[in-house]
């Protein structure tokens, strides 16, 4: 198999499965875990991959919505629904760009709610849902991800506040960061943890650790993390220090 086309095959598995160890990449593509190895150095090279230990995981950060959005979705809709029972009818809610918001918006139809979001499937989603008032921020477009970014996205957030943020993101470090791959829009998390009544993370089971080399903000921002995995111990450790609440599918960790 030439190398091409393992590259293509290695990357297709990580964005399907989440993080994947050399052992089973190996056997996927039929090929030895030396081989596997060196892939796994060039894509990391190549900006397409993290290495973690004994495997690695996709870089997801700028990758087409539609692609993402095929990704983990029982996962993330397990994540959605606790997410959306925690909110009131009446509230204002602010959702991140994302896949995983794009869940929680589908969660929202009936409700009387004020929806703002700079996430245009979110908007694409809820237009028709009369219940809903809907708040899309202006900016600049990020075509192949479906978001608006730019100093006019902050200016607009700057002028309004929410009960809830329900934010995403490309990683969790162990001391409780929380990260992502796409610098621009870093900017746009910021303004509107600043918006936010109540930031809750919105994080499946392969942003722990996950990747991303920009930092959004640290644990003390946030006020509660839904996942649908049990987190690793010293991220968990780092989080409750922070006073930050851990609920895994509908359970709180204790």
């Amino acid at each position: 198999m030439l190398a091409e086309r393992r590259h293509q095959l290695i990357l297709r598995a990580l964005r399907a499965g989440g993080p994947a160890a050399v052992t089973d990449l190996s056997e996927q593509l039929g090929v030895s875990p030396a081989t596997i190895r060196r892939d796994l150095v060039k894509l990391e090279e190549d900006g397409l991959l993290t290495r973690v230990h004994g495997g690695a995981v996709a870089d997801e950060g700028d990758q087409p919505f539609a692609e993402v959005a095929e990704v983990r979705v029982p996962e993330k809709d397990a994540i959605a629904a606790h997410a959306a029972a925690m909110i009131e009818d009446g509230q204002s809610v602010l959702l991140d760009i994302g896949t995983t918001a794009f869940r929680l918006a589908r969660q929202l139809h009936g409700r009387r709610l004020t929806v703002i979001t700079s996430n245009l499937v979110v908007y694409e989603e809820l237009a028709d849902d009369e219940g809903i008032e809907l708040v899309l921020l202006g900016g600049m477009l990020r075509r192949e991800y479906r978001s608006l970014v730019g100093f006019l996205t902050e200016d607009n957030l700057r002028q309004l506040h929410a009960d809830w943020l329900f934010l995403g993101t490309s990683g969790v470090r162990p001391g409780g960061q929380v990260m992502d791959t796409t610098v621009v829009e870093v900017p746009v998390k910021r303004a509107m943890i600043k918006a936010g009544d109540r930031v809750v993370l919105l994080a499946d089971s392969a942003k722990f650790p996950g990747h991303g080399m920009a930092k959004v903000c640290g644990p003390e921002d946030l006020d509660v993390v839904v996942t649908n995995a049990p987190v690793d111990t010293a991220t968990r450790a780092s989080l409750e220090e922070a006073g930050v609440e851990v609920v895994v599918a509908g359970k709180v960790q204790t």
